[in-house]
C-alpha cells in the first residue's frame, strides 16, 4: 500500500498547468524571474521555465528565527506573505517549489519529520493522498473550530478542504468554476445575439456545440482555438464508483465532439498555450494544420513567438470565437486580449466544471501551529484580505461568500461590462465535488491519449479504448475495468 501511495501522489504531482490553473502565470501575481522579493525564496530554480541558477534545483531553503515557513505552488502566496508582513509585522518565507516537483518535496521532507514548512498547499488531485499520509492538521479541533466558517466558503472549496471522515484539512482563497469565454461581436455577426444566457445556449451539449462549430466555420469564423477547449467541462459523473471505472456517454460524446472538430477543420489547430492560441485572443490568426498541431510536421514552431508570424505569413487567417477556461482565465484573457478588450463576454459551458484551485493547510509536524492558523485564517477567511486581493490580483475571483455578495455588480469592463463575480458563484453553486476522485487526473489524461491516437488516425477506436483499459488496469489494479 505504502509503494501505491507512492506511486499515486508522484502522478498527483505531475501537473503541467498548475501555475496557470491558479492564476500564478497570467494575473498580476506573476512574476516571470525567480522570487527574490525581501522574505521570500524559490525552490527549484533550475527547472525548465525559470531563469534561476542551476545549482540550486534541489536545496530548499531552511528558516531561521521564528519566521512563517510556506511552501507552495502558487506564487500568489508570496504576495498574500508580504501583504500579512506587512498587517501583523510577522515575517513569512514563502518558498515557491515547481509542480512536477512539488509533490515528491512534501513527502520527502514530512516522512523525514521535518519540523518546517509550517504551511503547505495542495491542488485538488493531490489533497486524498495528502490527507491520508496525515500530512494536514486537523482544523476541527480547538484551537481552529474551522466548522465555525463551513458557511462563509463556496461549498465545493469547503468540500475539497474535508478529508474522508468529513475533518477540515485545508481551505482556498479562490474558486475556479468553468466557463466559455466568447467574442460578443463575432455573436452578434453569426447569431444575432450577444446575450451570455443565449450564447450559452449554442454550448448546452457537445451535439449542439457541433452545429455552433459549423455555424461559425461557415460564416468564415472558427469555434475555438483548439480541439481541447471544452476539457473542463468533459464530464458530469466520476471517472471511479465504488471501485469500477466509468465512462459514461457524457465521455464518449467528449471524445466525439474532439474528433469531429479535428477531422472536419472546425477549429484554428493551436494547441492550449501555443504562440497562436494566446493570439486568437486578440484577434485574427493564421489557420494552421491537423499536422502542426500534433507536431507531424515541424515547420511551424508554435511555441517560438518571433518566429511564428514570420513562418505562418502565407497561411488563410480566421478569428476565433470562444475559448474554454476556469474563473481564472479572465486573468489570462485579460493580459492577453488587445484590441479585443469590452468585445468579450462569458457563459456556461454543457456541464459545471472547475480547473485548479490552491488549497491552503497547516504542515502536521510545525511548530508554530498558532501563527500558521493565524496566517491561513488572514489568507482565506478575512474579508479585508479576499477585497485586497480582488483589487491586487485584477479579478482572481475570490472564496468568500460575503465578499462575492458584495462584488456581486463589479463590471468588468474587458467582458463589456459583465457582472462577473455573481455569474461566477452562480457556477460554483452548481459543481459537485463528490464526482472529484484521486484518479482523475491520470485517468483523463490517459482519456486524452486515446482521443488523440483516435483523431489523428493513428488507432481506431477499439484500439484506443482497449490500450485506454490496458493502462488504467496496469496503474490501478485496485479499479474493476468493464470493457
Amino acid at each position: 500500500m505504502k509503494l501505491k501511495k507512492l506511486i499515486s501522489l508522484m502522478l498527483a504531482g505531475a501537473m503541467v498547468f498548475s501555475m496557470t490553473a491558479c492564476g500564478g502565470s497570467d494575473g498580476a501575481s506573476s512574476d516571470s524571474g525567480a522570487a527574490a522579493d525581501s522574505g521570500t525564496a524559490s525552490a527549484d530554480a533550475g527547472d525548465a521555465g525559470d531563469t534561476g541558477d542551476a545549482g540550486a534545483a534541489d536545496e530548499t531553503p531552511a528558516s531561521s528565527g521564528d519566521k512563517l515557513v510556506v511552501w507552495t505552488l502558487a506564487k500568489d502566496l508570496e504576495q498574500f506573505a508580504e501583504y500579512y508582513k506587512e498587517k501583523t509585522g510577522t515575517e513569512v518565507e514563502t518558498v515557491v517549489i515547481e509542480p512536477a516537483n512539488y509533490v515528491t518535496k512534501v513527502q520527502t521532507a514530512l516522512n523525514g519529520g521535518q519540523k518546517e514548512p509550517d504551511i503547505i498547499v495542495g491542488e485538488p488531485q493531490m489533497l486524498e493522498d495528502f490527507y491520508e499520509a496525515g500530512y494536514f492538521e486537523d482544523l476541527n479541533q480547538a484551537p481552529y473550530n474551522a466548522q465555525d466558517y463551513a458557511d462563509q466558503i463556496v461549498d465545493y472549496v469547503w468540500d475539497v478542504g474535508q478529508d474522508a471522515d468529513g475533518i477540515q484539512r485545508a481551505i482556498s482563497y479562490q474558486i475556479t468554476p468553468a466557463g466559455i469565454y466568447y467574442r460578443r461581436d463575432i455573436a452578434q455577426t453569426v447569431f444575432g445575439t450577444d446575450d451570455p444566457n443565449e450564447i450559452g445556449q449554442l454550448f448546452a451539449d457537445y451535439p449542439t456545440i457541433m452545429e455552433t462549430a459549423r455555424t461559425l466555420k461557415d460564416a468564415g469564423y472558427r469555434i475555438f482555438a483548439s480541439d481541447a477547449e471544452i476539457n473542463y467541462f468533459s464530464g458530469d459523473s466520476a471517472w471511479v464508483i465504488d471501485g469500477v471505472l466509468n465512462v459514461d456517454q457524457g465521455r464518449k460524446d467528449y471524445q466525439d465532439l474532439c474528433i469531429y472538430l479535428y477531422q472536419d477543420d472546425l477549429t484554428a489547430y493551436a494547441n492550449q498555450w501555443s504562440t497562436p492560441w494566446y493570439q486568437a485572443m486578440a484577434g485574427e490568426v493564421p489557420i494552421l494544420t491537423a499536422d502542426i498541431q500534433n507536431y507531424a510536421d515541424d515547420s511551424v514552431d508554435v511555441w517560438d513567438a518571433e518566429g511564428f508570424a514570420e513562418a505562418t505569413k502565407d497561411l488563410d487567417k480566421t478569428e476565433v470565437f470562444a475559448f474554454g477556461l476556469p474563473s481564472w482565465g479572465v486573468l489570462t484573457m485579460r493580459d492577453n486580449v488587445q484590441g479585443t478588450s469590452g468585445k468579450w463576454g462569458v457563459c456556461s459551458g454543457p456541464a459545471y466544471g472547475f480547473g485548479g484551485g490552491t488549497f491552503i493547510g497547516i504542515s502536521s509536524q510545525s511548530e508554530r501551529k498558532e501563527q500558521a492558523w493565524d496566517f491561513l485564517k488572514f489568507c482565506t477567511l478575512n474579508e479585508d484580505t479576499a477585497n485586497w486581493w480582488i483589487e491586487k490580483s485584477e479579478g482572481d475571483t475570490v472564496s468568500l461568500i460575503p465578499v462575492l455578495e458584495a462584488h456581486a455588480e463589479d463590471k468588468n469592463e474587458v467582458y463589456g461590462g459583465q457582472q462577473l463575480y455573481k455569474f461566477w458563484l452562480e457556477q460554483a453553486q452548481g459543481i459537485d465535488y463528490s464526482k472529484v476522485t484521486r484518479y482523475d487526473k491520470f485517468i483523463g489524461d490517459e482519456w486524452g491519449r486515446a482521443t488523440t491516437a483516435i483523431k489523428t488516425g493513428e488507432m481506431n477506436k477499439e484500439e484506443a479504448w482497449n490500450n485506454f483499459y490496458d493502462q488504467v488496469e496496469a496503474t490501478y489494479p485496485e479499479i474493476t475495468v468493464n470493457r
